[in-house]
């Protein structure tokens, strides 16, 4: 029995990176005798185990065979004459099928080395057409690595669009599209993530609201980039720049979808495209299944964005409605986790990236003081249910008043 290091463990270790987990692969040995030493089985479909004092696991070698559609469609084989050569060969990227002995040896068949050292995604070989996962994995790896000077190789592009052509790309399970898809908005460069599949043509077929935007104008004056996709990876970009929470990138990513749907008549204007993006969010987020409080997100920054942005012009009044729209007074850290997202849209334009945000300071403050409006037990005397709303409300709006008068002008 030979026991290996693999995948990223290796890959991170080369390229000088941290290496936060990892994997291992046995050759010539049975799951039963994994078991006698103490491994606990993990895996469903192959033999998997964890290590019974480092919990790392521990996959016996195998190789695949593609036997129906989408990423589910493979029969695993797995033996003590597999070899580390043969399970390497089914992995997806050159640079994640290298590996190391006990002794440190690189063991690198298929020359991941080679193109760490010239920053090339490329595929180990032509078996990677037949998993349409790996056309997310490798957009993901693009956008984790694309600030090393990491490119996809143009044989690989190639595979891609095979891929997609072929419609493998249809199969894929809703919610492998969302795992893939939340890991990418957290790293790096969460842009290229979606520009690589919108290149292979995948996002059409996964993401047909963002696809949509692309050749949408906007308004120069507000939009030197003019095109509307252009412009929601540049916000998401500068979202991953100020290192914002992963919820939030991801109601930066869906924050404009109203705008495709504004009739060509209107453009490059977009009157109402706050509530027109409602309904696409919705049905992106059912169809991949998007967790409820990141659909909510998006979904308030779709519907009140534009209003922030007028934030120093707005009436106190105004204000308040939207503390009270957006749940403000029962979630208020969703509501800072909102401007952040609206200041994301405001910067993430051509030229405008450092520009200042007042209107989010000038909100949260706004926030912070009609937080601290309670009413005594003195004033709730002789006033019940929707009376005692009010009047606290009638309180909170005179502090905002407040804060408005000391406001810098917009």
């Amino acid at each position: 029995m030979q026991v290996y290091l693999v995948g990223g463990a290796v890959r991170d270790r080369l390229l000088g990176l941290p290496v936060h987990e990892r994997d291992w692969v046995v050759v010539g040995a049975r799951p039963e005798e994994l078991e006698r030493q103490g491994y606990l089985p993990v895996g469903k479909e192959f033999p998997v185990f964890l290590h019974p004092e480092t919990r790392e696991e521990y996959a016996l070698a195998r190789v695949e065979r593609k036997v129906g559609p989408g990423y589910r469609g493979f029969t695993t084989q797995f033996s003590p004459d597999v070899t580390l050569e043969e399970d390497l060969k089914r992995r997806d990227l050159t640079i994640n099928a290298m590996a190391e002995d006990m002794d440190g040896t690189l063991i690198d068949p298929y020359g991941g080395r080679r193109d760490l050292e010239a920053r090339v995604l490329r595929h180990v070989s032509e078996a990677f057409v037949e998993d349409p996962v790996r056309v997310l994995r490798v957009a993901r790896f693009a956008a984790r690595f694309a600030e090393l000077g990491f490119s996809v190789a143009e044989d690989t592009r190639e595979l891609m669009k095979r891929i997609v052509a072929a419609g493998e790309v249809d199969a894929l399970v809703p919610e492998r599209v969302w795992q893939e898809t939340f890991r990418a908005l957290g790293e790096r460069r969460p842009d290229v993530f979606f520009e690589t599949l919108r290149e292979c043509g995948a996002l059409q077929v996964i993401f047909p609201e963002l696809a949509a935007l692309y050749g949408v104008p906007q308004p120069a004056q507000w939009h030197p980039e003019i095109d509307t996709g252009v412009h929601v990876m540049m916000a998401l970009r500068l979202a991953a720049k100020l290192g914002v929470p992963s919820a939030i990138r991801f109601a930066v990513l869906v924050h404009d979808l109203g705008k495709a749907r504004t009739p060509r008549s209107k453009w490059p204007k977009h009157h109402g495209h706050e509530e027109l993006g409602v309904e696409p969010i919705e049905a992106l987020c059912a169809r991949l299944k998007v967790p409820r409080h990141l659909r909510d997100l998006g979904i308030i920054v779709s519907r009140y964005h534009t209003l922030v942005h007028r934030a120093l012009e707005l009436r106190p009044s105004t204000v308040l409605e939207l503390l009270e729209n957006t749940d403000a007074f029962r979630r208020p850290d969703r509501f800072r986790e909102f401007l952040a997202a609206c200041e994301c849209d405001a910067r993430g334009r051509l030229g405008l990236e450092d520009r200042p945000y007042p209107q989010a300071d000038y909100l949260r403050e706004a926030l912070n003081a009609a937080l601290t409006v309670t009413l005594s037990e003195e004033e709730r005397q002789n006033l019940a249910g929707p009376a005692i709303g009010e009047k606290l409300r009638d309180k909170r709006l005179a502090v905002l008043k407040s804060v408005k008068q000391t406001a810098k002008p917009a």
